[in-house]
This record gives structure tokens, C-alpha cells and sequence, in this order.
């Protein structure tokens, strides 16, 4: 088990002393002035990251809902500009740059109306979507890079595969070597009502997509802001992390949580599971 962080957490040097990887979240990495790259703070990055043999992955840019996110940097992957596409294959280019092997993707969101019905305007934007991610993959083979899509949770009716059965259709429409799952479980959750024997079969049925976990907790509500997604430490939400085991999965285990008090909660609860399993 490889136990990373997220950079939102915590600055790099102090993260690179907690976990054995760090999740570059490049919205909030200060790379871009609008949706320009600031090539002085590239070369920082460059400096930082060149100090030692240290993992890391990356979460391209999405489309935020938080007011602190950087409105430039909002990317719906389900109704992309040309700017935004740009925007995404220049994340690609940086992994490939730094090493970073795997690019957490989110799905689209369900928007526009029309004269179809729902049912409609949501296959509308699931192929555009898929489409775009296409397009993405192929990026990602020229630069040796692994794109993870990730499950959103269930509790927002605007978002794409929040079931594993629609994420997994998604990654088999693309079609591509190229393109897995990120197996968010924080999300997983919320889609699954806090059911542990559902979150055990949403797990299995993911198991042979995964190339990337991120891992917090909540409560398995929508209370709150952000639809219950609170990102809480392991163990402060009714989530059995044992449930990880079902994915049979070795890689980086990403702890997306805002501090290091979290982060070493975190390490605690994977440290005993990994302990429980060996």
C-alpha cells in the first residue's frame, strides 16, 4: 500500500515529510494566471518536485461548485470549449513532465434542456462526454499517462457515473488502454446511502477498472454543503474502509482530506487495514 495525500492539504515539503505520494491538484497549485500557465511557478513546481525519487499523480481541473475555485479552471467534460480541451491536454503534458503516471478525470454533468426528456438530455451529454474522453485518451497514450475517471456521488442529480454500472459503461465506450477508474469511496458512499453491503458490490464491480483510490470520509447523507461531500478524516463519517479489500488493489492509496491532522488519522485507519490484510 502506497499512502499519498492531496497538495491542498498542506504545502509540499511538509506533505513529502507525511506520505510516500501527493496528488497534484492543479487547480489550486497557483500554476495559472486566468488560463495562462505562469512558467516562474512552473519551474518552482519543477525545483520542488525534482528534490527526491517522490511518486505523484494529479487531479486535472473541474468543474468546481466552491466559491474559492478558480472560475477559469472550471471544466465540464460533458460540454468542453476548445479552450477547455487545451486546458486538459496541457494537464496531460504536465504529468508526463513530472512523472506523475496516473490523472484523476471527472466526469460530465447533466445539463441543457431541449425537447427531449430527462432521460434523454442525459444521453446527450453521456456520449459527448465520452467523446471528449476519447480525445483525452489519446493525449494520455502519447505522454505514457493513465487517465483515472472518477465515480461523483449520487447525492448530486446533476452529475454523470455516480453508479459503478454507468462508469463502467463509460470506460468501456472509450475504449482505451488509457482510460480506468478512480475509485472514490467518500463518493461511493453518498451514492450508496451509507450501505456497507452496496458499497462492498459497488466495489467489486469497479475491481478490475481501478488505477487510483481516493479515500475520506462523510456520513452517507446529503447534508451540508456540497451534497454531503464533506472529505472528512477516516473515521469521522460511518464508512468500514475494510470494504478497500474488495478491490484487490495495490497502488496509491490518496487520502483527499484539507489537513494534516487528517492525513495522519488517515495513515492510521489504512495503516491498521493494511495490517488486517497481510
Amino acid at each position: 500500500m502506497i499512502i499519498g495525500a492531496s497538495s491542498f492539504a498542506s504545502p509540499l515539503p511538509e506533505l513529502q515529510r507525511e506520505v510516500d505520494s501527493i496528488e497534484l491538484y492543479m487547480p489550486k497549485l497557483g500554476l495559472y494566471k486566468g488560463t495562462s500557465l505562469v512558467r516562474e511557478r512552473l519551474e518552482e513546481l519543477s525545483d520542488t518536485l525534482s528534490t527526491g525519487n517522490f511518486p505523484t499523480s494529479m487531479h486535472a481541473p473541474y468543474f468546481g461548485d466552491s466559491p474559492n475555485y478558480p472560475p477559469e479552471l472550471m471544466i465540464d467534460t460533458a460540454h468542453m470549449s476548445r479552450t477547455q480541451m487545451r486546458l486538459m491536454e496541457e494537464c496531460i503534458e504536465l504529468a508526463g513532465r513530472f512523472g506523475s503516471k496516473v490523472i484523476v478525470v471527472h466526469p460530465g454533468k447533466i445539463t441543457g434542456t431541449g425537447a427531449g426528456d430527462q432521460a434523454e438530455v442525459r444521453e446527450c451529454c453521456f456520449n459527448s462526454m465520452v467523446g471528449n474522453l476519447k480525445k483525452l485518451a489519446c493525449t494520455a497514450a502519447e505522454h505514457d499517462v493513465m487517465l483515472g475517471l472518477e465515480n461523483k456521488e449520487g447525492t448530486d442529480p446533476t452529475n454523470l457515473c455516480c453508479s459503478s454500472l454507468e462508469l463502467k459503461r463509460a470506460i468501456e465506450a472509450v475504449d482505451s488502454p488509457s482510460l480506468g477508474a478512480t475509485f472514490d469511496i467518500g463518493h461511493a458512499n453518498l451514492t450508496c446511502g451509507g450501505d456497507m453491503r452496496l458499497m462492498r458490490n459497488f466495489a467489486r464491480e469497479l475491481c478490475d477498472s481501478v488505477v487510483h483510490l481516493h479515500v475520506h470520509d462523510n456520513k452517507g447523507t446529503p447534508e451540508g454543503r456540497y451534497f454531503g461531500d464533506l472529505h472528512g478524516a477516516p473515521g469521522e463519517g460511518c464508512i468500514d474502509f475494510n470494504v478497500l479489500s474488495e478491490l484487490r488493489y495495490s497502488g496509491i492509496y490518496n487520502l483527499e482530506v484539507f489537513t494534516l491532522e487528517g492525513i495522519r488519522k488517515g495513515k492510521r485507519v489504512l495503516g491498521s487495514l493494511d495490517n488486517n490484510h497481510s
